[in-house]
């Protein structure tokens, strides 16, 4: 999920999905021929988690087998002065509040694949699991394997192999924000950026070295299992933005600095370099078909978008705030990946790179807002970037379904398969509200199918209520939900559960459904 902007910008409120349906349900002649909602055959109806966020807490596994103090994350959340940090805005749950999907991921599996008639599961691998200690001087498959974890690598086996026996189509991210303590050393980091021995994306040549070595391994030690892959989660709302230049109560990530500018564009560069050498190696790892499809490997990018609107459509200003803000918020970082046009300084100066051009098999989009922006004359932070002229809200879980629709046609300019990623609600009150953005996203994915936009796939988040970052278990995102006070863990459906999954098993939107949550006119 997506970090916020910093918090000194005017706030300006989207409008509610309530008065977006109300809207679509006054006057006006009914439509001759019904919509057709039903999904191409092949079509991935899934749910989406992450391995830090759900692998740790275990009911009876010993920590020293569930938990993985060897991420910064990890550190982030349990080093004393990190959380005491107040600009960091660490809720302090101890990772043994987790889900404890590593001890309890058969029963989880169980739910996505029949009862929520899922054909595919999106997870990560966590790379401090397989190399808890440095690869900088190994080099080579055979040597990486003995320095891999034999109990991570056997787990990542187990997962994949359950997931088979369910028919779970695995979509795997290979990094989901989480390095090592050996390639980022975060607590030295968010001390001072600059003297810090490990600085993580902040070093560019080793951690595009180090990252490439760690996704070609991966990609050959599981190919036979996994097709799929993703190499970055959020690149750059959730690493560059909230780790180097606005961390808010939003979203924090390590290192957790404040306006780190020349850190924060080495870390986006890196960040570019680091998905076209992951792509590069998982396609030279993973020679085998696993799936049948004729294809042994296809490598994506998961990214956030935004829908944008002008607060004053006819204010000249506004509307260039709205250029900008798509600009540097949704095209810059994936121009560079798929094109190959690095724009280094975040400032419209564009340097083409062949070595990074034509690397990206689909788009992820990751959704869960419409941004409405107010344009400023000039920029509010130019020392990061003179394109800045917006105030805009940047998180908003009840932003309307449409804006789904939106970005899946502004993900079409790429020219490649799409697949939506994550989107989802803070489903804590279970009030319906997660059920009606099920319908209603699908809904809208549908329509853009139908316009036709190539989207291959649709993953709610997440499939159970996990830890969410700075936030821990404070939000409740999870089809199934989860007291972590329960020491059990024990899950428990949600509304939610019962409408996917009768629009999984059908492969399309049942009658009932969209008239009971009303889906707007186009």
């Amino acid at each position: 999920m997506l970090p916020a902007m910093p918090t000194p910008l005017r706030v300006i409120v989207a409008p509610a999905i309530v008065s977006f349906v109300l809207a679509g349900c006054g006057g006006g002649s009914a439509a001759t021929t019904p919509e057709d909602f039903h999904f191409p055959p092949q079509f991935l109806f899934g749910s989406a988690i992450a391995g830090f966020q759900v692998e740790m807490g275990c009911p009876t596994t010993k920590a020293a087998e569930c938990d993985d103090p060897a991420s910064d994350w990890y550190a982030f959340i349990t080093k004393p002065e990190l959380v005491a940090d107040q600009g960091l805005y660490i809720h302090g749950d101890p990772p043994s509040t987790g889900p404890g999907f590593f001890e309890l991921y058969p029963a989880d599996l169980d739910r996505a694949a029949r009862e929520l008639h899922g054909n595919a599961l999106r997870q990560s691998i966590e790379w401090s699991r397989i190399f808890p200690t440095s690869t900088d001087a190994i080099e080579g498959y055979d040597a990486l394997k003995k320095a891999a974890s034999p109990a991570a690598l056997a787990y990542y086996h187990a997962l994949f192999a359950a997931m088979k026996a369910r028919g779970l189509k695995p979509l795997v991210t290979l990094n989901h924000y989480s390095l090592p303590l050996w390639i980022h050393d975060v607590a030295a980091c968010h001390a001072d950026i600059n003297a810090c021995k490990d600085k993580g994306w902040a070093d560019r040549p080793r951690i595009v070295k180090e990252i490439a070595k760690y996704a070609g391994f991966v990609g050959r030690e599981f190919g036979g299992e996994v097709d799929l892959w993703a190499t970055l989660n959020e690149p750059f709302t959730a690493v560059v933005v909230a780790g180097f230049l606005f961390p808010t109560a939003q979203r924090s990530n390590p290192p957790g600095v404040f306006l780190k500018t020349d850190a924060a564009k080495t870390a986006m560069t890196a960040m570019i370099e680091g998905h076209a050498r992951m792509y590069d190696a998982v396609h030279a790892g993973d020679t085998v078909d696993a799936d049948g499809d004729g294809k042994a490997a296809r490598v994506g990018i998961v990214y956030n978008l935004q829908a944008v609107s002008p607060d004053d459509p006819e204010d000249p200003v506004d509307q260039q705030g709205v250029k900008n803000l798509s600009y540097v918020m949704n095209e810059m970082f994936l121009n560079g990946v798929a094109r190959g046009d690095l724009d280094a300084n975040i400032d419209g100066n564009v340097v083409h790179r062949d070595d990074l051009a034509n690397r990206l098999d689909f788009l992820g989009i990751n959704y869960y807002q419409r941004t409405i922006v107010q344009g400023t004359p000039q920029s509010f932070f130019p020392a990061v970037s003179p394109l800045l002229t917006f105030n805009l809200i940047n998180l908003a879980l009840d932003a309307d379904p449409k804006g789904l629709y939106e970005v899946i046609r502004f993900g079409q300019r790429y020219n490649v398969p799409m697949m939506i990623t994550e989107t989802g609600v803070d489903d804590g009150k279970d009030d319906g509200s997660a059920p009606a953005w099920v319908v209603r996203t699908l809904g809208w994915v549908k329509r853009a199918i139908a316009d036709g936009a190539p989207v291959e796939g649709y993953f709610y988040w997440s499939l159970i209520d996990n830890y969410e970052w700075n936030h821990g278990m404070t939000w409740y995102m999870g089809l199934y939900g989860i007291d972590s006070r329960d020491p059990m863990k024990t899950r428990r459906p949600r509304k939610a559960v019962a409408a996917y999954s009768r629009i999984a098993q059908a492969g399309a939107i049942p009658d009932d459904l969209l008239e009971q949550y009303k889906l707007p006119p186009r």
